[in-house]
């Protein structure tokens, strides 16, 4: 839940001491004498109050020096969500290029990293994972909620690093490992991939085997032209993994995949407490800064 106070309460404090010294701690005037007082113009009337100016200006900046703040914080039972693992392939085929229209130098792997990204930070309460395979498999990053941290990560990773074939067992083997210590009531991988298996020790059956004896639900993605990847293998894995399957010939239509994805039902999870503070010190400070100005710019034309 949201919450405003400040990041200093005890320096507020200070505010009913200076209050009593403008009050109380008159300037020292020295007497001039004048026979012709008709000459000078009288005072306007704010400047009359110069005191109330002064006291504003103090208030303010005792208030800027406490550190106004707002905070979002949320304990683990108030946060829902569900814990994902995107499991990305990574292989020489995810180097092809056309994927995307507009840019059609950008290879499948490079528009896959930005969906991916896009996706994650819009999952506000989940915790994310990445799982890259290839002639095998490994964990990118683990499940966290730190998904501003796992989408830039998604950024360094590039086809090829785990090898050039397409081992889709040990791709959602490893994305299960990750989910090893997931408390959620609801486990999602998302399996990318534009190819065949071909690799790896662990066939995609057995491994949807494994999912389904862990209750994780699986969804699959094939990208690229109709034959490219294994609709059928990747059917079988949505199905028996309790997901659904999806295709996507260019990047528009992997956007809206991600997008029907992303209407997942959540569920509560479990978490450490966060905080996040928002400060306003710079409103008071600044306002402050301004109504000095105005007194100073009112006595050098008084």
């Amino acid at each position: 839940m949201n919450n405003i106070g400040f990041e200093y309460p005890y320096l507020l404090a200070l505010i009913p001491f200076f209050w009593w010294c403008l009050l109380t701690c008159k300037e020292k005037l020295q007497w001039r004498y004048f026979v012709h007082l008709h000459l000078f113009e009288p005072a306007k009337p704010w400047i009359r109050r110069e005191w109330l100016l002064k006291l504003l200006i103090l208030s303010l900046l005792v208030v800027a020096l406490a550190s106004p703040v707002r905070f979002d914080s949320r304990s683990p039972s108030e946060r829902s969500g569900i814990d994902i693992v995107l499991s990305l392939d990574g292989s020489g085929s995810m180097n092809a290029s056309g994927f995307d229209e507009k840019n059609p130098r950008a290879t499948r792997f490079e528009v896959v990293q930005q969906i991916a990204q896009a996706f994650i930070l819009k999952r506000f309460g989940d915790n994310v994972g990445v799982v890259l395979f290839g002639d095998y498999a490994f964990i990118a990053s683990p499940v966290t909620y730190e998904k501003e941290i796992v989408a830039e990560m998604i950024g360094y990773l590039s086809h090829g690093m785990a090898g050039n074939n397409t081992a889709i067992g040990e791709g959602l083997a490893l994305s299960l490992r990750a989910l090893e210590r997931s408390k959620a009531k609801n486990r999602v991988v998302i399996l990318l991939t534009d190819g065949e298996h071909n690799s790896g020790r662990i066939a995609p059956k057995e491994a949807v085997e494994m999912a389904k004896a862990r209750g994780v639900k699986l969804y699959s993605i094939g990208i690229g032209k109709e034959g490219e990847f294994d609709s059928a293998l990747l059917e079988m894995i949505a199905d028996e993994g309790g997901g659904a399957y999806f295709s996507a010939v260019d990047k528009e239509s992997l956007e809206e995949v991600y997008a029907q994805i992303d209407a997942l039902e959540p569920s509560p999870i479990k978490s450490r407490g966060y905080l996040v503070k928002e400060f306003y010190f710079a409103y008071p400070l600044l306002l402050s800064l301004a109504l000095l100005w105005l007194l100073l710019h009112a006595r050098r034309h008084a």
